[in-house]
């Protein structure tokens, strides 16, 4: 029987109870539109691993395929079709492990709830399978709040005779399968991005590793999970970056960036902490095309994606976290 694309229900969330804090709209004049990577940003740990792991080829043969891309003798792609071929499990069977394995930054929920009060769209960019990332979403923050989330990623098909996994790479024909970058540019590029006072929405990007670092470099604020590889990685490169711990430290800087970003709309001048880089397509006339900016994209990005704790390992000591860096060069 061919494979099936999967679709997953909807689950009940169960919420623990947080200290709650303001939500209330901002009434901001600029639009302001998140992306987040999911694995170690939204949640602390990896879905992939739990997958593999649990149900596929284990964590000995995982180990051997992350040495192989590491030399370079196979791509990403390669390595992780592999890894989703090892599956033999109906969908519906490894929630419960996810449920019990997975954990929430305790502060993402109210984050969230404070994007849907501003109508700040939320978007996650991830490397992951998206029915598998919307699963776990609808059951740890509820369907409802989940469906304001639109996730950007590879598709999933299950043999439901054999139950075996296939990936539906969203950029087929590259060797990452998906390019965040190549996402990013797409949504800005065809995405509606004036607001209805005729401002450009402020990009940002929150994510942990530098496989985020693509996709980063096309926002105009980047939060970095302290203490892991992408905070190290801006620290060493020069890279302007906010450091956070749990969503409410992003919540806290986003209030105030639209705030200092209000007074640069009247001319007050451009706050340290903006990507140059990426307000270049800012300054476009927004009736005119967004141009491409060719992604820079380090060797090691590659093979950040599916083996995390290689490269978003706690850094031993904090290189200057707390002051925001100067942009690189041109």
């Amino acid at each position: 029987m061919a494979p099936i694309a999967i679709t997953p229900p909807a689950v009940e969330s169960k919420r623990p109870t947080l200290h709650r804090v303001d939500t209330a709209n901002l009434g901001t004049k600029r639009k302001i539109i998140c992306f987040s990577d999911f694995d170690g940003t939204i949640f602390l740990q990896d879905t992939g691993h739990q997958l593999f792991d649990n149900f596929g080829c284990g964590p000995e043969r995982r180990a051997e395929l992350a040495k192989e891309l590491e030399e370079g003798t196979r791509s990403f792609k390669e390595v992780s079709d592999e890894l989703y071929a090892s599956l033999d499990v109906p969908f519906e069977s490894v929630f419960d492990v996810m449920k019990s394995a997975l954990e929430i930054d305790p502060d993402f929920r109210t984050f969230h709830e404070f994007c849907v009060n501003n109508d700040i769209p939320f978007n996650v960019i991830s490397a992951g399978l998206k029915p598998v990332l919307r699963r776990v979403l609808d059951h740890f923050i509820g369907a409802d709040m989940s469906a304001h989330i639109d996730i950007v990623a590879n598709d999933a098909k299950v043999d439901s005779t054999t139950n075996k996994w296939e990936a539906v790479w969203l950029h087929a024909d590259t060797d990452l399968g998906h390019d965040k970058a190549q996402s990013l540019q797409d949504y800005k590029t065809t995405a509606a991005m004036e607001s209805d006072n005729g401002t450009v929405p402020l990009i940002v990007f929150i994510g942990d590793g530098v496989s985020d670092l693509p996709a980063a470099r096309e926002s105009d604020v980047l939060f970095a999970r302290r203490g892991l590889k992408l905070e190290e990685y801006c620290v060493d490169n020069n890279i302007s970056y906010i450091p956070f711990d749990t969503f409410a430290d992003i919540q806290r800087e986003v209030i105030q960036l639209a705030r200092v970003d209000d007074q640069k709309t009247q001319g007050r001048g451009m706050p340290a902490r903006y990507n140059p880089r990426a307000n270049m397509w800012r300054r476009v006339s927004s009736k005119a095309a967004v141009p491409v900016f060719s992604a820079f994209t380090p060797s090691r990005e590659e093979k950040a994606f599916i083996w995390p704790e290689a490269f978003t390992e706690p850094v031993v000591e904090s290189k200057g976290a707390t002051t925001a860096l100067a942009a690189p060069p041109a």
